[in-house]
């Protein structure tokens, strides 16, 4: 993983939730490869609609080759996540013991089967995905040892006709660092979505939100879109 990419030869899917830290990865493969193709899950998330509108806003800032908006029900049906199961309660604390209730029961998994199966389509050698494990809220689905063991069965599940690599180039960064670098490289903030819960301006309290708001404080900056309550930052 996260091997260097040649720019003149490099063809990525980049997968893109329209959060923060997807957004700094999609600016990271628009730098290091040559063709980008861009895919999106609705999966019965709760902020599902504005989550597509930054996909689309994403989309014409990065101008990637194709696009794909994958719509899935499952996760919705299944439950068991804060993020689709509007009878949880969303968390607002960003401290939280064990498996955080925002987890999606292996979504990632999910994401990623499809995106080899456009790779193995499109002869992609690179699936860039902007997990965080270092300063992130404990998804086991988010940890270097998962996308390490998928790429093994990437290995053996496939027509193995060329290696295809997950690339996680925000993975040991902290929240302030990715804001940091995606400044360096010129990322659209006022583009990206992290709210958990609302669709029209960001709540502030939920723990998305205050992970956020911290991570631009901490980086330095301030954080350009809009909240209805903007929380304290020095937690």
């Amino acid at each position: 993983m996260n091997k260097t990419i040649n720019k003149q030869t490099e063809r990525a899917i980049v997968l893109l939730s329209g959060g923060m830290d997807s957004l700094v990865t999609a600016a990271i493969a628009n730098r290091d490869c040559r063709e980008l193709f861009f895919m999106h899950a609705n999966y019965g998330q709760l902020t599902e609609k504005r989550e597509l509108q930054s996909f689309i806003e994403l989309c014409k800032h990065f101008k990637p080759k194709q696009s794909r908006i994958l719509n899935w029900d499952w996760f919705a049906q299944i439950g068991g996540s804060a993020l689709t199961d509007p009878s949880i309660e969303l968390p607002s604390s960003t401290e939280q013991e064990g498996i955080p209730i925002t987890y999606v029961p292996f979504r990632n998994a999910n994401l990623l089967a499809a995106a080899v199966s456009w790779a193995e389509v499109l002869h992609a050698e690179a699936i860039y995905i902007g997990a965080v494990e270092e300063d992130s809220s404990g998804y086991p689905d988010c940890r270097e040892v998962f996308f390490r063991d998928f790429e093994k069965l990437i290995q053996t599940g496939t027509c193995n006709e060329f290696p295809i690599h997950i690339e996680t180039p925000v993975l040991h960064l902290s929240k302030a660092e990715i804001v940091k670098l995606g400044m360096e490289l010129g990322a659209p903030f006022a583009l990206a979505w992290s709210c958990y819960q609302d669709n029209d301006v960001a709540c502030g309290v939920c723990a998305s939100c205050r992970l956020r708001l911290k991570a631009f404080a901490q980086a330095g900056y301030k954080d350009p879109i809009p909240y209805r309550i903007r929380q304290a930052t020095d937690e």
